[in-house]
């Protein structure tokens, strides 16, 4: 099994080599499918793909790791974004005995606001909204001693104004456990799928399509867990090709004028990176504290000429309570400001 893990690494790395496509924001539709499901995703840097408890967002993420301790378990996400944009995700989990398969179903869903209507002529004549949802159905099963399978599959409609439009997608999860079960690895296909109906003129867009593989390692003599999540490994180069932007010197954004192909290698490379860190403490690891660091959103909503900020940090903790767990998060976005998440998950058996 470890030589199999070798090869999806070496098979990652093949296709990130291949495939060499620029700028990866704005070309898609459907693109709230890739928002954090979790405040426990959004305070370990957006994605946390090869973790594997009794949290059952982290299912919309990487279907394979849904499981039995995820039974009559229902979870209430809420994302508080700048300007009055809202996104969240609902979601229940059931344990089918006979079948040995665990199930998950969900609505993701994206509010963007109240917007004016005008005319070409600047009259205002009335007032409109967007939003987007997602319906979501997984399943996981375990195939191998270490190795689960999982598949979510997605129902995407799409309203801005007299707009519309509807989608399918689907994502296919592998998740792998060491026999010492602290090191943890998973394969992610996320967002197969195609428009059904188009918004205008049967112009066909694409689903924002991705690739990503994770590992976790939990240390032996302390209760912390650390975990890299690769992805976009479908694609090469996912910089921004700007001829005025001073190139990057570093992983934290320090700049300096002039060519310098090793540093633009080592940034994109690191792009592809997400670093995350999770303290487990108490008795029974009811407290938890998050860290997150995402170089891609760093780099790309850091603002050059604008003071140091914390642009692609997160962080956040948890805690349960008599029969609620209660998470926050916080991704600092750029000088302006960030998004916070709350989650509340229950179980309904304890009720």
């Amino acid at each position: 099994m470890k030589q199999q893990i070798r090869n999806l690494i070496c098979l990652g790395l093949l296709i990130f080599q291949i495939n060499a496509q620029a700028q990866i924001g704005g070309t898609h539709i459907y693109e709230f499918l890739d928002l954090p499901s979790s405040a426990r995703a959004t305070a370990l840097g957006g994605s946390s793909i090869a973790v594997m408890d009794d949290d059952l967002t982290l299912g919309l993420g990487n279907p394979a790791i849904l499981n039995s301790k995820m039974h009559q378990q229902i979870s209430f996400n809420h994302s508080f974004h700048l300007a009055n944009t809202s996104h969240g995700y609902v979601s229940y989990g059931h344990q089918y005995d006979p079948w040995d398969i665990t199930f998950n179903a969900g609505i993701q869903y994206m509010s963007y606001g109240d917007f004016v209507q005008a005319d070409e002529f600047g009259n205002v004549i009335g007032d409109f909204k967007a939003n987007e949802f997602a319906i979501n159905i997984g399943a996981a099963k375990q195939v191998y001693d270490r190795l689960r399978v999982g598949a979510n599959v997605k129902l995407i409609t799409s309203q801005f104004a007299s707009y519309n439009s509807l989608g399918v997608a689907a994502d296919i999860g592998a998740f792998y456990q060491d026999t010492s079960g602290l090191t943890t690895a998973a394969l992610v296909i996320r967002n197969i799928g195609t428009q059904l109906t188009t918004y205008r003129d049967d112009n066909q867009e694409t689903l924002p399509f991705d690739i990503q593989f994770g590992l976790t390692r939990r240390l032996r003599h302390l209760p912390f867990r650390i975990g890299v999540t690769f992805h976009n490994l479908h694609r090469g180069n996912i910089t921004y090709d700007d001829p005025n932007q001073v190139e990057p010197n570093s992983l934290f954004g320090e700049e300096q004028q002039g060519e310098n192909l090793v540093g633009l290698f080592v940034d994109n490379l690191f792009r592809h990176t997400i670093f995350n860190g999770e303290f487990l403490l108490g008795k029974k690891e009811n407290f938890n504290i998050r860290l997150g660091y995402n170089h891609f959103r760093r780099r790309e909503l850091t603002v050059a000429s604008a003071s140091r900020s914390l642009s692609g940090f997160s962080l956040g903790f948890g805690f349960q309570v008599k029969r609620f767990k209660i998470s926050y998060g916080h991704q600092f976005y750029a000088i302006a400001g960030g998004n916070n998440h709350i989650s509340i998950t229950s179980k309904l058996g304890r009720w």
